[in-house]
């Protein structure tokens, strides 16, 4: 996938640490048991902070949709959700986000949900899929 670095961890079966996650939030959306941004913020949570209780990702339920407004893509909600979680350094993780908005808005031009979406949902997974990978790449330079 085109976020990843050369020489970035693999796990046994050969996928990167990024690969893995953005595998494992792309399953959650696709199982339509969770919503973009519950999506990322769980998948980020398993292999970060795998301690922390799924209720956890609860808190991502208002963000899908746009915040149910249309504005943030709910993915990058998630996203930023799952950085907060994750780095405990307020402005590190300011940081992080900041970079994380800029990749979004580098590869699909907006951050709103609304312009996403205009002519459907049917790339909100690889929204979803690709925004995790690249929250895992993030995390790993930290």
């Amino acid at each position: 996938m085109f976020w990843l670095r050369k020489n970035v961890a693999e796990n046994v079966n050969g996928e990167s640490q990024a690969e893995k996650v953005a595998n494992e939030a792309e399953g959650f959306y696709r199982s339509g048991k969770m919503h973009c941004a519950e999506a990322v913020l769980a998948a980020v949570k398993n292999e970060f902070l795998p301690e922390a209780g799924d209720e956890l990702v609860h808190l991502a339920s208002g963000f899908g949709g746009g915040s149910g407004a249309g504005c943030i893509c709910g993915a990058v909600a998630g996203g930023t959700m799952a950085i907060g979680l994750v780095v405990k350094d307020r402005k590190a993780s300011a940081a992080l986000t900041k970079e994380l908005h800029h990749w979004f808005k580098e590869q699909y031009r907006v951050t709103c949900c609304k312009a996403l979406t205009a002519n459907g949902k049917k790339r909100c997974v690889e929204f979803t899929a690709n925004t995790a990978g690249k929250v895992a790449e993030l995390l790993q330079k930290k």
